[in-house]
C-alpha cells in the first residue's frame, strides 16, 4: 500500500478512535455545566459517563461478532449514524435522562459497532508486524490524543459556546468521517447466515454491567453494591461455563475459550485495561477535583490538561522509532514506570501547591507514558492471532479497553465523589489507588516475552 492510500484508509478509522475515545473524557470539565444546566448532579454526570463507557464495553463483543454477520464496512457506518444521532440527541437533551439515551445508550452502541471494524480492517490491510504496528501506532496514538484532549477541546467549546456544542462538534466529526470512508472497502465478504450466539452476549453483558454498577453503589449502598458484585462475577462464570460446553457441542459460541490460552495475549490484555483505567480515572478524578473543590472553571480545567496531551501527542509521535529500538515489552513496562511517577507528582504537588501549573508535571508525564504503552498493548495482543480470529481478539481487545475506561470513572470517581467535602484528602486516596493499580500494569508488563513474534498461523 503506498503512502498516499495509506493515509485515505488509515484517515477515517484513527479519526473514529479518536472521537469515541474523545467522548469518553470531554464531559469530565462539563460537569459543573450540565449540572447546572440540568439541575442534576456531580454522580448523576457520573453516572452518564460511566455508562457511555460501560455500554461500550459489554457489547464490544458482541458487536464484533456481528461484523462476520454484516460485514465490517457495514458496521462501521451503522455505527457511525447511531452515534452521530446520539450526539445530536444529547446537544437538545432538556434533561438527564434524555442525555444518559443520547450519550450512554446511542453513543455507547455506536461506539461498539464501528470500533471493531476499525481494528479488524487494519489488521486485514496491514499483513507484515512493522506496517502493521505503524498503523496501530497511527489509530492507538490519535485514541490516546481523544482522550487526552477531551477535556481541552471540551473545556474550550464549553466556555467559548455551550457544553451543548460539545456534542454537535462531534456530530460534525461523524459527518466528516462518513464521507472519508466511502472508499474504504471491505476485504472479506458478509456472511449473513453466520450463527450467532444470542445467550451468550446476554450473559457477558448482564455479568460485566452488573460488575460495574455494583462498583458505582460503593458510596450509596454497601449491600447493593455487594449484590451486584457477586451477580456480575456469577454471570461471567456462567459465561464462561456456558460458551465452553458450546465449543464442546460443535457450536459456535460466542467468544473463542481459545483466546485465554494465550500467555503472552492475556498479559497484554491485562496491560490494556490498566493502560485506559489509569488515563481516563485520571482524567475524572482531576478535573472533578478542580471543579468542585478548586473552583475551576471549564476552560481553566481543560487548559491544565493541555500537559497530558501533550505528553501523549510527543510519544505517540514518536512511537514508531521507538518500537524500531526497543522490544514492545520494554516500551509497556516504560509506560507505566512514568505512569507510577506521574501519579507520584500529582500527590505530592498537591499538597504543596494550589496553583494550577502544580497538575502540569504530573499530567505531562502520565501522557508521556501512556502515548509510549497504548501502541505496543494493542499490537502485542492482535499479533497473537492468526488473521480467522482477528474478529474476535478484536472485540475481546476493545472490550477490555472499554471496560477499563468504565472502571477508572468508576472505581476512582467514586472515591473521590464519596467524600469531596473532606477538600484533598478523598483526591489523594482515589490517586494513590491508580498508582497501585498502574504498579500492577508494570507486573504483568514484565511477564511478557522480551520479544513477541509474528502473528501464528491458523492449524
Amino acid at each position: 500500500m503506498d503512502p498516499s492510500a495509506r493515509r485515505r484508509f488509515l484517515a477515517p478509522l484513527a479519526l473514529a478512535q479518536f472521537i469515541c475515545s474523545f467522548a469518553g473524557s470531554n464531559m469530565n470539565v462539563m460537569i459543573n455545566d450540565i449540572s447546572e444546566d440540568l439541575d442534576t448532579t456531580v454522580t448523576g454526570v457520573q453516572v452518564t459517563i460511566t455508562l457511555f463507557l460501560l455500554i461500550m464495553a459489554v457489547l464490544m463483543i458482541p458487536c464484533s461478532k456481528l461484523t462476520d454477520r454484516w460485514g465490517r464496512k457495514r458496521c462501521f457506518t451503522a455505527g457511525l449514524i447511531l452515534y452521530g444521532v446520539g450526539a445530536l440527541l444529547s446537544a437538545v437533551s432538556p434533561g438527564l435522562g434524555i442525555l444518559i439515551l443520547g450519550n450512554s445508550v446511542f453513543e455507547g452502541v455506536g461506539t461498539a459497532l464501528l470500533i471493531p471494524p476499525v481494528y479488524i480492517l487494519t489488521t486485514l490491510a496491514f499483513k507484515d508486524l512493522t506496517s502493521r504496528a505503524r498503523a496501530f501506532g497511527v489509530i492507538s496514538g490519535l485514541g490516546g490524543i481523544g482522550a487526552a484532549a477531551g477535556p481541552l477541546i471540551g473545556g474550550v467549546i464549553t466556555s467559548a459556546i455551550s457544553w451543548r456544542a460539545a456534542f454537535v462538534f462531534q456530530a460534525l466529526v461523524i459527518a466528516l468521517i462518513v464521507l472519508l470512508s466511502r472508499r474504504v472497502t471491505d476485504p472479506i465478504p458478509a456472511d449473513p447466515h453466520r450463527p450467532f450466539d444470542t445467550a451468550g452476549a446476554i450473559l457477558s453483558a448482564v455479568g460485566m454491567f452488573c460488575v460495574v454498577f455494583g462498583i458505582l453503589q460503593a458510596d450509596n449502598d454497601a449491600l447493593l453494591m455487594a449484590v451486584f458484585l457477586v451477580a456480575g462475577a456469577a454471570l461471567l462464570v456462567w459465561f464462561f461455563l456456558y460458551i465452553r460446553a458450546r465449543e464442546r457441542q460443535g457450536r459456535e459460541a460466542l467468544l473463542s475459550t481459545a483466546l485465554f490460552r494465550n500467555r503472552t495475549s492475556n498479559l497484554a490484555l491485562v496491560t490494556q485495561n490498566l493502560q485506559w483505567l489509569i488515563l481516563m480515572g485520571t482524567s475524572f478524578v482531576v478535573a472533578v477535583f478542580l471543579q468542585t473543590v478548586r473552583g475551576y472553571d471549564a476552560i481553566e480545567t481543560g487548559v491544565i490538561f493541555t500537559a497530558a496531551t501533550l505528553g501523549v501527542l510527543v510519544s505517540s509521535l514518536a512511537a514508531e522509532r521507538f518500537a524500531r529500538r526497543r522490544a514492545q515489552r520494554t516500551l509497556i513496562a516504560a509506560g507505566f514506570v512514568m505512569a507510577i511517577v506521574g501519579v507520584g507528582l500529582l500527590l505530592a504537588l498537591v499538597g504543596a501547591s494550589s496553583r494550577a501549573i502544580a497538575f502540569g508535571p504530573g499530567l505531562l508525564v502520565i501522557g508521556l507514558g501512556l502515548g509510549v504503552m497504548l501502541t505496543p498493548s494493542v499490537n502485542v495482543v492482535q499479533s497473537s492471532f492468526p488473521e480467522e480470529q482477528q474478529g474476535e481478539i478484536s472485540g475481546l481487545s476493545r472490550s477490555v479497553s472499554n471496560l477499563g475506561s468504565s472502571f477508572g470513572t468508576a472505581i476512582a470517581g467514586t472515591i473521590l465523589i464519596s467524600d469531596l467535602g473532606s477538600g484533598n484528602t478523598s483526591y489523594v486516596v482515589a490517586m494513590a489507588v491508580l498508582g497501585v493499580l498502574a504498579l500492577v500494569g508494570l507486573a504483568a508488563a514484565l511477564q511478557l516475552p522480551a520479544r513477541s513474534a509474528e502473528p501464528a498461523t491458523a492449524g
